[in-house]
Protein backbone atom coordinates (compact mmCIF):
# COMPACT_ATOMS: atom_id res chain seq x y z
CA UNK A 1 0.00 0.00 0.00
CA UNK A 2 1.11 3.81 -0.74
CA UNK A 3 -0.27 7.17 0.37
CA UNK A 4 0.17 10.07 -2.84
CA UNK A 5 -1.02 13.18 -1.04
CA UNK A 6 -0.79 15.35 -4.47
CA UNK A 7 2.10 17.60 -2.93
CA UNK A 8 5.18 15.30 -2.92
CA UNK A 9 3.52 12.51 -4.44
CA UNK A 10 1.39 12.86 -7.63
CA UNK A 11 -1.21 10.28 -8.20
CA UNK A 12 -0.61 11.48 -11.91
CA UNK A 13 3.05 10.55 -12.19
CA UNK A 14 2.38 7.34 -10.51
CA UNK A 15 -0.39 6.39 -12.78
CA UNK A 16 1.97 7.00 -15.64
CA UNK A 17 4.47 4.14 -14.50
CA UNK A 18 1.83 1.72 -14.39
CA UNK A 19 -0.36 2.66 -17.44
CA UNK A 20 2.40 0.27 -19.54
CA UNK A 21 1.65 -0.87 -23.13
CA UNK A 22 -1.59 -3.31 -23.28
CA UNK A 23 -2.90 -2.16 -19.73
CA UNK A 24 -6.64 -2.16 -18.90
CA UNK A 25 -7.81 0.67 -17.02
CA UNK A 26 -10.99 0.88 -15.14
CA UNK A 27 -12.01 4.12 -13.66
CA UNK A 28 -15.22 4.73 -11.76
CA UNK A 29 -15.77 8.58 -11.25
CA UNK A 30 -18.36 11.85 -11.03
CA UNK A 31 -16.46 13.51 -13.76
CA UNK A 32 -14.10 13.28 -17.39
CA UNK A 33 -12.14 16.30 -18.20
CA UNK A 34 -10.08 16.18 -21.15
CA UNK A 35 -7.00 18.07 -19.54
CA UNK A 36 -6.74 14.71 -17.49
CA UNK A 37 -6.37 13.11 -20.73
CA UNK A 38 -4.15 15.29 -22.48
CA UNK A 39 -1.78 14.77 -18.60
CA UNK A 40 -1.50 11.20 -19.30
CA UNK A 41 -2.06 10.98 -23.15
CA UNK A 42 1.42 8.89 -24.00
CA UNK A 43 0.58 6.91 -21.66
CA UNK A 44 -3.42 6.44 -22.55
CA UNK A 45 -2.49 5.47 -26.36
CA UNK A 46 -0.28 2.86 -25.42
CA UNK A 47 -3.70 0.96 -22.67
CA UNK A 48 -5.33 -1.89 -24.06
CA UNK A 49 -8.59 -0.05 -23.52
CA UNK A 50 -10.13 2.33 -20.86
CA UNK A 51 -14.04 1.43 -19.27
CA UNK A 52 -14.81 4.79 -17.55
CA UNK A 53 -18.20 4.98 -15.62
CA UNK A 54 -19.70 8.13 -14.30
CA UNK A 55 -20.83 7.33 -10.79
CA UNK A 56 -24.39 9.54 -11.02
CA UNK A 57 -26.49 9.66 -14.43
CA UNK A 58 -24.40 11.63 -16.57
CA UNK A 59 -25.27 12.69 -19.98
CA UNK A 60 -28.28 10.56 -20.85
CA UNK A 61 -30.18 11.14 -23.83
CA UNK A 62 -33.32 12.21 -21.79
CA UNK A 63 -30.89 14.93 -19.83
CA UNK A 64 -29.83 16.27 -23.09
CA UNK A 65 -31.34 19.70 -23.73
CA UNK A 66 -33.04 21.17 -26.88
CA UNK A 67 -30.23 23.31 -26.90
CA UNK A 68 -27.45 21.41 -27.66
CA UNK A 69 -26.93 22.74 -31.29
CA UNK A 70 -26.99 25.98 -30.04
CA UNK A 71 -25.11 25.79 -27.21
CA UNK A 72 -22.35 24.13 -29.43
CA UNK A 73 -21.68 27.27 -31.27
CA UNK A 74 -20.74 28.74 -27.40
CA UNK A 75 -18.75 25.69 -26.69
CA UNK A 76 -21.35 25.07 -23.68
CA UNK A 77 -22.39 21.78 -22.18
CA UNK A 78 -25.86 21.36 -20.51
CA UNK A 79 -26.15 22.87 -16.92
CA UNK A 80 -25.12 19.64 -14.64
CA UNK A 81 -21.98 19.93 -13.43
CA UNK A 82 -19.98 16.38 -13.61
CA UNK A 83 -20.96 17.04 -17.80
CA UNK A 84 -19.63 20.83 -17.58
CA UNK A 85 -16.51 19.38 -16.59
CA UNK A 86 -15.50 17.68 -19.34
CA UNK A 87 -13.83 20.80 -20.72
CA UNK A 88 -11.89 21.35 -17.60
CA UNK A 89 -13.20 22.01 -14.00
CA UNK A 90 -13.24 25.30 -12.08
CA UNK A 91 -9.91 24.33 -11.28
CA UNK A 92 -8.82 24.21 -14.86
CA UNK A 93 -9.25 27.70 -16.09
CA UNK A 94 -5.46 28.35 -16.68
CA UNK A 95 -5.64 25.51 -18.66
CA UNK A 96 -8.90 26.25 -20.64
CA UNK A 97 -7.08 30.03 -21.45
CA UNK A 98 -4.23 28.31 -23.15
CA UNK A 99 -5.96 28.45 -26.50
CA UNK A 100 -5.22 24.97 -26.67
CA UNK A 101 -8.88 23.35 -25.85
CA UNK A 102 -9.64 23.05 -29.43
CA UNK A 103 -6.57 20.76 -30.32
CA UNK A 104 -7.10 18.83 -27.37
CA UNK A 105 -10.49 17.91 -27.66
CA UNK A 106 -9.83 16.83 -30.83
CA UNK A 107 -7.05 14.42 -29.78
CA UNK A 108 -9.09 13.50 -26.82
CA UNK A 109 -12.00 12.28 -29.12
CA UNK A 110 -9.51 9.99 -31.39
CA UNK A 111 -8.31 8.36 -28.35
CA UNK A 112 -11.81 7.21 -27.46
CA UNK A 113 -13.48 6.18 -30.57
CA UNK A 114 -9.90 4.12 -30.58
CA UNK A 115 -9.24 3.08 -27.34
CA UNK A 116 -12.45 4.15 -24.86
CA UNK A 117 -16.12 3.55 -23.12
CA UNK A 118 -18.01 5.23 -21.29
CA UNK A 119 -21.01 4.15 -19.52
CA UNK A 120 -22.86 5.93 -16.64
CA UNK A 121 -24.75 4.62 -13.28
CA UNK A 122 -28.78 5.19 -14.62
CA UNK A 123 -29.57 5.49 -11.09
CA UNK A 124 -29.59 7.60 -7.85
CA UNK A 125 -28.23 4.99 -6.27
CA UNK A 126 -24.30 6.49 -4.84
CA UNK A 127 -21.49 4.28 -5.66
CA UNK A 128 -17.47 4.19 -4.44
CA UNK A 129 -15.02 5.76 -6.81
CA UNK A 130 -11.67 4.28 -7.66
CA UNK A 131 -9.70 3.88 -10.63
CA UNK A 132 -8.13 -0.24 -11.24
CA UNK A 133 -5.00 -0.44 -13.58
CA UNK A 134 -4.55 -4.05 -15.14
CA UNK A 135 -1.03 -4.74 -16.65
CA UNK A 136 0.33 -8.59 -16.92
CA UNK A 137 -2.43 -9.65 -14.40
CA UNK A 138 -1.02 -7.36 -11.60
CA UNK A 139 -3.17 -4.68 -10.52
CA UNK A 140 -3.34 -1.51 -8.83
CA UNK A 141 -6.39 0.01 -7.32
CA UNK A 142 -6.39 3.97 -6.43
CA UNK A 143 -9.23 5.67 -4.19
CA UNK A 144 -10.66 7.36 -3.38
CA UNK A 145 -10.72 9.58 -6.64
CA UNK A 146 -13.19 12.09 -6.66
CA UNK A 147 -12.87 12.64 -10.76
CA UNK A 148 -10.93 12.35 -13.32
CA UNK A 149 -9.31 15.57 -13.85
CA UNK A 150 -5.89 17.14 -13.72
CA UNK A 151 -6.67 18.30 -10.05
CA UNK A 152 -7.04 14.73 -8.93
CA UNK A 153 -4.12 13.85 -10.68
CA UNK A 154 -2.18 16.33 -8.47
CA UNK A 155 -0.83 18.73 -11.13
CA UNK A 156 -3.08 21.72 -10.88
CA UNK A 157 -4.34 23.04 -7.25
CA UNK A 158 -7.89 22.63 -6.05
CA UNK A 159 -9.48 24.29 -3.32
CA UNK A 160 -10.18 20.66 -1.11
CA UNK A 161 -7.99 20.73 2.49
CA UNK A 162 -6.41 17.53 1.76
CA UNK A 163 -5.94 14.96 -1.65
CA UNK A 164 -4.47 11.67 -0.24
CA UNK A 165 -5.32 9.15 -2.74
CA UNK A 166 -4.29 5.60 -1.56
CA UNK A 167 -2.90 2.63 -4.08
CA UNK A 168 -3.71 -1.13 -2.96
CA UNK A 169 -1.81 -3.72 -4.64
CA UNK A 170 -2.97 -6.35 -2.79
CA UNK A 171 -4.78 -9.12 -4.55
CA UNK A 172 -7.55 -10.46 -2.49
CA UNK A 173 -8.27 -6.23 -2.23
CA UNK A 174 -7.56 -5.47 -5.95
CA UNK A 175 -9.63 -8.62 -6.96
CA UNK A 176 -12.59 -7.66 -4.84
CA UNK A 177 -12.72 -3.82 -6.71
CA UNK A 178 -12.38 -5.51 -10.27
CA UNK A 179 -15.24 -7.91 -9.42
CA UNK A 180 -17.67 -4.75 -8.42
CA UNK A 181 -16.70 -2.80 -11.03
CA UNK A 182 -16.99 -5.17 -13.87
CA UNK A 183 -20.26 -6.35 -12.09
CA UNK A 184 -21.76 -3.25 -12.24
CA UNK A 185 -20.39 -2.10 -15.64
CA UNK A 186 -22.17 -5.61 -17.19
CA UNK A 187 -25.39 -4.70 -15.71
CA UNK A 188 -28.09 -2.94 -18.02
CA UNK A 189 -30.24 -2.77 -15.17
CA UNK A 190 -27.78 -0.21 -13.54
CA UNK A 191 -25.61 1.42 -16.61
CA UNK A 192 -25.96 2.51 -20.00
CA UNK A 193 -23.71 3.11 -22.79
CA UNK A 194 -23.00 6.96 -23.29
CA UNK A 195 -19.53 6.62 -25.18
CA UNK A 196 -21.44 8.60 -28.15
CA UNK A 197 -23.18 11.08 -26.59
CA UNK A 198 -20.00 11.89 -25.05
CA UNK A 199 -17.72 12.19 -28.30
CA UNK A 200 -20.54 14.52 -29.61
CA UNK A 201 -20.32 16.70 -26.63
CA UNK A 202 -16.27 16.86 -27.50
CA UNK A 203 -16.78 16.91 -30.99
CA UNK A 204 -18.73 20.62 -30.06
CA UNK A 205 -15.42 22.04 -29.16
CA UNK A 206 -13.53 21.45 -32.58
CA UNK A 207 -17.07 21.29 -34.59
CA UNK A 208 -18.38 24.75 -33.84
CA UNK A 209 -18.20 25.84 -37.44
CA UNK A 210 -20.22 22.78 -38.77
CA UNK A 211 -22.94 21.96 -35.41
CA UNK A 212 -25.39 19.86 -37.32
CA UNK A 213 -22.06 17.28 -38.04
CA UNK A 214 -22.67 13.73 -36.99
CA UNK A 215 -20.10 12.34 -35.13
CA UNK A 216 -18.40 9.03 -35.89
CA UNK A 217 -19.77 5.90 -35.03
CA UNK A 218 -17.95 3.99 -31.97
CA UNK A 219 -15.89 1.02 -32.18
CA UNK A 220 -17.30 -2.44 -30.82
CA UNK A 221 -16.20 -3.32 -27.16
CA UNK A 222 -12.81 -4.03 -26.21
CA UNK A 223 -13.35 -6.42 -23.68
Amino acid sequence: MELFDNINGLLGDDLKKVMGSGAKVRIAASCFSIYAFEALKAELASVEGLQFLFTSPTFLPDQVTDKLKKERREFHLPKLRRENSLYGTEFEIRLKNELTQKAIAKECAAWIRRKAQFRTNTSDAPMQQFACVTQNSQSAVYMPLHGFTAVDLGYQRGNAVSNIVTRMDEAPATGTFLALFDQIWRDPAKTEDITEQLCEHIAAVYNENAPDKQPEKIASPLW
